[in-house]
This record gives structure tokens, C-alpha cells and sequence, in this order.
């Protein structure tokens, strides 16, 4: 009994300090801002920015990848070689488009064929392509998001479900994931949809995408949702609890809050979903926290962990809020006591 004891003494404040096993940032446009003369400084110290991340506790990087324009796959193949240098594991956000993808946009690449047939095919190879280059080059791909933000599905007007019912974005999910698999069997696969705090959205998509012959379970292994303060008052942590518990009870899969960020400053106009958090970079540690205490409290340990999106895209501060600045550095690029969140 003695050694139990002492071995319950040891371990359980070691699980309090590791947390959750995935804590993220999303530092797709790192070198862009390094073009732009842009440097990073922790302690006084200029360093790489990943290498900043790495050393306070960020274990993802999440980089995204547009079909053409700015994040291409060359682009995102060199940061991927930086991560994984820093020790990082990474977390491939592909858009599917030539530029933004969210719940407001998913135009099909400009490139790309415009029918069901024709994009299955297209996605597939495209996707399947894309996972065998970064294995290719020594960086193989942990976690990988087949869309982003897709509430209404993805590659319209083709396989948008609110024009087209459910069956054609099931398909060119279970393509997209058809080539995933074939490339590398270790890779997991996301899907990510906005407002994770919804349950209403979120039982809609999750009970309508899976279609026999397409989109099936076994094609997704984690659940990746958005989850802001600035969008809706609704957006509350208890909702979020609440939505992500039942989702996980009726899927049984991991969870992942794939974007998520909280303002170091903002205009007290703006109503945010949690006003008891100070809008500080305390209060970015707070809200984080917060997130983390709700998927370290979902069934069977299916909490994954958070995502911060952009937290040093200086130039961009507000990172498309109506608040002004939500990064984890100044506009000098010198760390804030945030950049410990995790």
C-alpha cells in the first residue's frame, strides 16, 4: 500500500502538469511576416517564432494549405520541415480552395472540374498526392483536416448541403479520406466545422454526413470545431460543455478545438460570450484554461486539447474579431506572459 501510495503521489501531479495530450498554434503565416522583416523575442532573446512555441509548451503547429494563392504546398511543406525541427508535431488544415475556406466561403479551386464525379476524383488524388509529398520530404503528416469550417459543406455550389442536400459533400469526404488512408495509414483524419458551442449545428452536420456507400465513421477520427468569443453571445463554456459532451456520447470520438483565440485588447462595444474574463493576456490564459477543463471533463477521455489561432500574426491583431488585438506577442514581437497559456 505504501508504494501505491507514493506512486499515486508521483503520477497524479504529473498528469496535472502534462494536461491535455495536444496543445497548439496555428502559425500559418510565419513566413510570410518573416519576408515582411518581422522577429520574435522571448525574454529579450530573438528567436524563431516555432522555437518560442516549442519552448513554452505548444506541441502542434497547425499549418494551412490553399490550392493556389499564398499557402500553397510548397509553402507549407518548408514550415513543416521547421516544425518538426522544433519538436512539434503537425496538424495540415487543407482548404480546398484557392483561398479562404470557412462557413461563408468554399469556392472550388479555379483548376478544378465542377462536377460530383470530377472533384471526387480530383480531391482524392489531390489529397492522396499532398500526404505522400510531406512523407516524402521527412516530415509525415500526424493530424491532417480534410476542409475547413464546412457547417455547410465544402467545394461549392457542388457539394454545398444546403443546395444540395447532404450526399455529395458525404462523398467528397469519403474521397478525401480514401486518400488519406492510401497514402498513410498513421495519419488522423479531422473534420472541422464552426461553432463547436452550437448544438444545434453540431447535430445537424454530425447526423446528416454520414450516408451509406460515403461518408462513413471509420473515415474520421477526430471531431475538430472553432470555438470564439467575439461571434455570438451564445457562445458561452457551458454550451460549449454541453454541445461537445453529447456530440461525443453519440460518436464516441476524439475532440479537438482545432481554432479558438481570447483579446488582449478590446473596444467594451464588442460583447464577448464570457465577459467575466478580463480581456488581458490573463484573461487569454483564462479562457484558454477554461476551454481545456471542459474536454479534460468529456466521456472517455475524448479531449484532445486547443488550438490558439495565429497568436503572433502581427499586422492582423484582431484576427478577424471586432477587437483589436488577440496575440500571444506585442506588436514588437516580444512574448506576452500568455505565451505560458499551456
Amino acid at each position: 500500500m505504501q508504494l501505491k501510495t507514493l506512486l499515486f503521489c508521483i503520477l497524479v501531479p504529473a498528469l496535472q502538469v502534462f494536461g491535455l495530450p495536444l496543445n497548439g498554434a496555428d502559425i500559418s503565416s510565419l513566413p510570410l511576416l518573416e519576408s515582411q522583416g518581422i522577429k520574435y523575442s522571448d525574454s529579450g532573446s530573438v528567436k524563431p517564432f516555432e522555437t518560442i512555441l516549442a519552448g513554452h509548451g505548444f506541441s502542434l503547429a497547425r499549418i494551412r494549405v490553399w490550392t493556389a494563392g499564398t499557402y500553397t504546398q510548397s509553402y507549407a511543406l518548408t514550415l513543416a520541415k521547421r516544425a518538426k525541427a522544433a519538436g512539434m508535431k503537425i496538424l495540415i488544415d487543407l482548404h480546398y480552395s484557392d483561398t479562404w475556406a470557412d462557413p461563408g466561403h468554399q469556392a472550388i479551386p479555379a483548376s478544378w472540374p465542377t462536377d460530383l464525379t470530377g472533384l471526387n476524383t480530383q480531391i482524392y488524388t489531390y489529397t492522396l498526392d499532398l500526404v505522400e509529398a510531406f512523407a516524402n520530404q521527412g516530415t509525415p503528416i500526424d493530424y491532417i483536416q480534410i476542409g475547413n469550417e464546412i457547417n455547410d459543406g465544402l467545394l461549392w455550389p457542388t457539394g454545398q448541403i444546403s443546395k444540395q442536400g447532404f450526399s455529395p459533400a458525404s462523398q467528397l469526404l469519403n474521397s478525401a479520406a480514401s486518400g488519406v488512408r492510401t497514402g498513410s495509414r498513421n495519419t488522423k483524419i479531422v473534420v472541422h466545422i464552426a461553432n463547436g458551442w452550437d448544438s444545434s449545428d453540431v447535430s445537424y452536420f454530425w447526423d446528416g454526413i454520414f450516408i451509406a456507400g460515403a461518408f462513413s465513421t471509420s473515415d474520421v477520427d477526430i471531431l475538430g470545431f472553432s470555438y470564439y468569443p467575439f461571434y455570438g453571445t451564445g457562445a458561452t463554456l457551458s454550451a460549449l460543455k454541453s454541445s461537445l459532451s453529447s456530440i461525443v456520447s453519440k460518436l464516441n470520438k476524439d475532440v479537438l478545438v482545432a481554432e479558438t483565440d481570447w483579446p488582449e485588447a478590446c473596444s467594451s462595444s464588442v460583447a464577448l460570450s464570457e465577459p467575466s474574463i478580463p480581456v488581458s493576456a490573463a484573461g487569454q490564459t483564462t479562457w484558454v484554461k477554461d476551454i481545456e477543463s471542459v474536454l479534460s471533463g468529456l466521456p472517455n477521455s475524448h479531449g484532445l486539447g486547443v488550438v490558439y489561432w495565429e497568436p503572433g500574426w502581427i499586422g492582423n491583431g484582431g484576427l478577424g474579431s471586432s477587437c483589436s488585438d488577440a496575440l500571444l506577442v506585442s506588436s514588437s514581437g516580444a512574448t506576452r506572459s500568455s505565451i505560458n497559456l499551456f
